[in-house]
């Protein structure tokens, strides 16, 4: 390769993600400890899924009655992800 005067390309990996300001970070109460003793007693909102793929659930609930007023599977935890979840309360209570 010296002779020739050939010589590698070594291009910079782009991120794969944005980083966005953290608006709240809730307490970790599970202490990753994903496993659980009685039904109901730990619930997620991820999942993992096929080789390496992850969906997520958003959910409001009604704490009247609780009951599930909207919810949505998405493949990115996000802000207009949650925003969408209220969207479809704020239709569901005004339709």
């Amino acid at each position: 390769m010296k002779v020739v005067s050939l010589h590698s390309v070594i291009r910079v990996k782009k991120k794969q993600y944005q980083r966005s300001n953290l608006q709240h970070v809730a307490e970790n109460v599970l202490s990753w400890e994903f496993t659980a003793d009685n039904p109901n007693e730990k619930w997620v909102t991820e999942f993992k899924y096929g080789l390496s793929e992850k969906a997520y659930l958003s959910a409001i609930r009604d704490l009247y009655d609780g009951s599930i007023v909207s919810y949505i599977f998405g493949h990115s935890n996000n802000n207009k992800f949650v925003f969408d979840t209220l969207d479809q309360a704020t239709n569901f209570l005004h339709g």
